[in-house]
């Protein structure tokens, strides 16, 4: 029977691939006919034709990425007909219709495929069986029933579930280091998070192995599945905690059909700017505090200075007396608009060059000169270019970048000491370092913050992003009418297409310019290992979510940061500003580890209830067959398990201080099998900090010096909780000397 049935759905799975070459094909059929298009010289047909063949191409790739695992569920529901025939409808990764439009696998984020991953014996939601397909390529090798109506066990197929069930095969399976999707071992709770709705602040709290980045990522799948009119053109943003987290999770999306989203971490949320090293835990903590916005927007407001007496100006050979109430009365002139520093200072220069023409207009009439008001203009433009009046005006309000402002305020004292004079010597000094220094993660909030309150460096600038509104509406005009020319009709929206319009032919797509763009707003903001933000960090993701649509995943218990929350309200106080919002956010908590054997967490929350740290209960769905190792040496623990045989990955852990000296001891007994950071992930063995390693998993967690981790820094506890918690099967503690509280009787 079990063979019958392995039969009868790998001819039903070659049927669904058949299609899906198919539709490949087409898809390249239909690219080749629009290369082939002659669209003479006009930029407009030009970039109407590069269009359309990038859509076709984004459908091939989407075609391509989904080959695998195509279809994984298979859903029985009671008989429709009078004959008893049951009715199957199969889950996949896409929807696929035949060539008669019907519907032969539905995409899992249809709300018919909820029952898939809802459905119990207790409330089966229509459906009488769920069957797993397990495949390797294109073959399937094994099936899961899970019969949820007790009639079917008294039927021919009554035994047809056997091994080790489809969730246990995928938490027990290897790690590869890149994360895999879960798409058909989805659990219930998992599922009602993912199909949450769109608009508000949702917020997933669960503790380790609890799947908290995987219904993440899964959700921002669903979201542009569901959403698409609202979030194909303003996009969603993932925001993770490291470089390495990110490409751990970068194939994830793409193996789901989706693309359209920008993967960043905070150090990369200011274009041009790509910030990677931590700050010291105190001038982190300092520079993550909401007091340094008012200090950004003191430090630009000082740069708008009265000079403190008259000033003599040399202007072709005339010399001209600015007075410090010109330059006053200009200042409050461009304030008064309201608009950023670079913004207003084009009319603050207007305006002091229009004075100061009056008066050196009137200079010269005294003189006996022959001159009226229609002479005004040339006046000003002389003004305009000398030397000794560009130098006084740019004194006064001099064009900032945000990288200028930020590096001046660290490397003057004695601004920044006019500018705090509340603040102790002690704080000031945190943030000395000389203008060369490399911009750190917890500085990328301060540019962005400064960004804000200069506004564009240029008036060019600024002219060409009106244009681009502008050109945008004449664009989407233009699509309309190419979409019905061509007769595409529900391929694509005229919005879509839009964006890809461009008379230069920028092929970009709307994550790729909107990673590009600051001022870019999202249309969701998906945020995961939140419990770590600073409060500036907060008002950083603020600006790119305005309309408050939010999924916020992390686990209060696992914050490592100087600068991070000790609750979920304290942390979204920045983003929940106004009183009456204050309520507008709904918790979510995920309660099954599915990660971590029961003997790792176990010890992990011992330790973690030793140090005060607020976990999150949850139960552990298996076991090891591995205890928790205590070792004094890090190279013996990685020996032991390249002994074991069993391959997979594995982590060694370790603060940043010591992470050169064991890197060079890895190194040169283990050779190139060892990579550290981002690049350990691609290699047998990773070499990781604490903060590095959040949000990865590996077979086997080497985690050197438990005491120095908690000792490192305020929140230690909260990192070696991270750390321990990053093993699916086994876990070494390194240590020459007492382990912390809560793991000491390990020793």
């Amino acid at each position: 029977m079990v063979d019958q049935e392995l039969a009868r759905e790998q001819d039903y799975v070659a049927t669904l691939y058949a299609r899906l070459d198919a539709l490949q094909r087409e898809a390249e059929a239909q690219l080749k006919a629009v290369r082939m298009l002659d669209v003479g010289g006009n930029h407009q047909s030009r970039s109407e034709r590069d269009t359309f063949a990038r859509t076709y191409e984004d459908r091939i790739v989407q075609l391509r990425e989904v080959d695998d695992r195509l279809a994984f569920g298979r859903l029985e529901t009671a008989p429709e007909d009078d004959d008893g025939t049951p009715v199957y409808r199969y889950i996949g990764r896409v929807g696929l219709r035949d060539e008669n439009l019907q519907p032969i696998l539905l995409d899992w984020r249809v709300p018919q495929a909820s029952a898939f991953y809802q459905a119990t014996a207790a409330t089966p939601l229509g459906a009488r069986s769920r069957r797993h397909l397990l495949s390797s390529g294109r073959r399937i090798i094994r099936i899961e029933d899970e019969i949820l109506d007790a009639a079917l066990l008294e039927g021919d197929t009554a035994g047809l579930h056997q091994g080790e069930g489809a969730l246990l095969s995928a938490l027990t399976a290897q790690r590869t280091g890149h994360m895999n999707d879960i798409v058909s071992t989805i659990q219930a709770e998992q599922d009602r998070i993912i199909r949450s709705e769109l608009n508000g602040v949702l917020v997933v709290q669960g503790g380790p192995g609890t799947g908290k980045t995987a219904v993440a990522l899964h959700r921002a799948a669903y979201l542009l599945y569901t959403h698409r009119d609202r979030l194909q053109n303003a996009g969603v943003l993932i925001v993770g905690p490291s470089t390495s987290f990110l490409q751990y999770i970068e194939a994830v999306l793409p193996s789901l059909g989706e693309t359209g989203v920008v993967l960043a971490s905070v150090g990369q949320l200011f274009p041009g700017v790509e910030a990677s090293h931590e700050d010291a835990p105190a001038v982190a903590a300092l520079k993550g505090q909401t007091f340094m916005a008012d200090l950004i927007a003191r430090a630009v407001k000082s740069r708008q200075k009265v000079p403190a007496g008259n000033q003599k100006l040399l202007v072709n050979g005339d010399t001209l007396l600015l007075k410090p109430q010109l330059i006053e009365s200009a200042i409050h002139r461009a304030r008064a608009g309201g608009k950023p520093h670079n913004e207003a200072r084009v009319v603050f220069v207007k305006h002091a060059l229009n004075s100061l023409a009056r008066e050196w207009l009137e200079q010269l009439q005294k003189q006996g000169r022959s001159m009226d008001d229609t002479d005004l203009p040339m006046l000003r433009e002389d003004l305009r270019l000398a030397d000794d009046v560009r130098v006084a005006l740019n004194t006064a309000w001099l064009p900032l970048t945000p990288q200028k402002l930020v590096q001046d305020l660290y490397a003057r004292p004695q601004w920044l000491e006019e500018l705090t004079p509340r603040w102790r010597a002690a704080q000031r000094a945190l943030l000395y370092r000389t203008r060369d220094a490399e911009f750190t993660i917890a500085d990328i909030p301060l540019l962005d913050e400064a960004a804000e309150y200069l506004g564009e460096y240029s008036a060019v600038d600024a002219a060409q992003k009106r244009e681009a509104k502008e050109q945008r509406k004449r664009d989407i005009e233009n699509a309309e009418l190419a979409i019905k020319n061509m007769d595409v009709k529900g391929l694509v929206n005229a919005k879509a297409l839009a964006d890809n319009f461009a008379e230069l032919g920028d092929r970009a797509t709307t994550a790729e310019r909107a990673a590009l763009d600051r001022s870019w707003t999202y249309g969701h903001v998906i945020v995961d290992e939140a419990q770590e933000l600073s409060p500036m960090q907060w008002r950083l993701l603020m600006r790119r979510g305005p309309r408050r649509s939010f999924t916020i995943v992390g686990d209060i218990a696992q914050a490592a940061a100087a600068a991070a929350a000790d609750s979920w309200r304290e942390a979204l106080a920045p983003v929940l500003e106004a009183s009456f919002e204050a309520n507008r956010w709904r918790l979510e908590e995920l309660t099954v580890n599915y990660r971590t054997p029961s003997q790792i967490a176990e010890a992990a929350e011992k330790m973690a209830v030793a140090h005060g740290l607020p976990i999150t209960a949850s139960r552990t769905v298996r076991a090891s067959d591995w205890p928790v190792e205590v070792l004094t040496d890090a190279l013996d623990a990685v020996r032991r398990e390249r002994a074991l045989g069993v391959g997979g990955t594995v982590a060694v852990i370790v603060v940043e201080e010591h992470i050169e000296a064991l890197a060079a001891e890895l190194e040169a007994e283990f050779g190139d099998i060892v990579g550290r950071g981002a690049l350990g992930l691609l290699r047998d063995v990773a070499l990781l900090t604490p903060q590095d390693s959040k949000g990865l998993e590996f077979d086997a967690v080497v985690v050197v010096d438990p005491a120095g981790v908690v000792a490192a820094s305020e929140r230690g506890a909260g990192a070696l909780y991270v750390a321990m918690t990053r093993a699916t099967q086994r876990l070494y503690l390194v240590s020459g000397g007492p382990l912390p509280a809560g793991l000491d009787d390990r020793a």
